[in-house]
């Protein structure tokens, strides 16, 4: 079973920028798509972004043109660079695989907030 560490998260003022990484272990990294999902105070787990085997990328409407997501198959780590930071962004994010979630980390808190 891949194990999955996040990390990068903080406290940010809006208009602000984190870059948030996620190691995983095990060589099935490469050949998996991987997403990056949020879970916000009291809502549910929502997709953020993907990137495909072969970096193609996909992102939600909300953070379309904010955050982007990119991978480095040689360190099994997967990134997303946030940019432009809103209070609304605030929430724990998680990566995965995207389609059939292996194990979830322990996900690491983004707070936005002046």
């Amino acid at each position: 079973q891949v194990q999955l560490v996040e990390s990068g998260g903080g406290l940010v003022q809006p208009g602000g920028s984190l870059r948030l990484s996620c190691a995983a272990s095990g060589s099935i990294f490469s050949i998996s798509a991987m997403g990056w999902y949020r879970q916000a105070p009291g809502k549910q787990r929502e997709w953020v972004a993907f990137i495909s085997s072969s970096s193609m990328t996909n992102y939600a409407n909300s953070v379309k043109g904010r955050f982007t997501i990119s991978r480095d198959n040689a360190k099994s780590t997967v990134y997303l660079q946030m940019n432009s930071l809103k209070p609304e962004d605030t929430a724990v994010y998680y990566c995965n695989r995207y389609g059939v979630p292996w194990n979830w980390g322990q996900g690491t808190q983004v707070t936005v907030s002046s």
